[in-house]
């Protein structure tokens, strides 16, 4: 299984996550910073878009590891909870397109 681990200590804002979701997901140069730049990055893992450094296979997931994910929620809890949101958006246009999910969070 594909893991990518964000730094949840690490994450106090909007550009700290931005920052912290470049480096795991390998989001290119151009990546915009904003929410929807960071759903459109990862809605298209099972393509050859080069828009993340994770190609996934057919039936295979992104574990996304929010390691210190209490720290994160302690100082930024609107973020976490946008970015589960987003990630369920995200498994919702995988499945419109007749696909399984391709994202999963472990809070660590």
């Amino acid at each position: 299984m594909a893991s990518a681990e964000l730094n949840g200590a690490a994450i106090v804002d909007w550009d700290t996550f931005h920052a912290e979701s470049r480096r795991a997901f390998g989001f290119p140069d151009f990546y915009g910073n904003t929410m929807d730049a960071w759903v459109d990055c990862l809605s298209y893992l099972r393509d050859e878009d080069g828009m993340s450094t994770f190609r996934l296979a057919p039936d295979e997931v992104l574990q996304i590891v929010l390691k210190d994910a209490c720290a994160m929620r302690e100082r930024a809890p609107d973020l976490l909870d946008e970015m589960t949101f987003c990630i369920a958006g995200i498994n919702e246009r995988y499945a419109d397109y007749g696909e399984k999910p391709a994202l999963a969070l472990v809070l660590r």
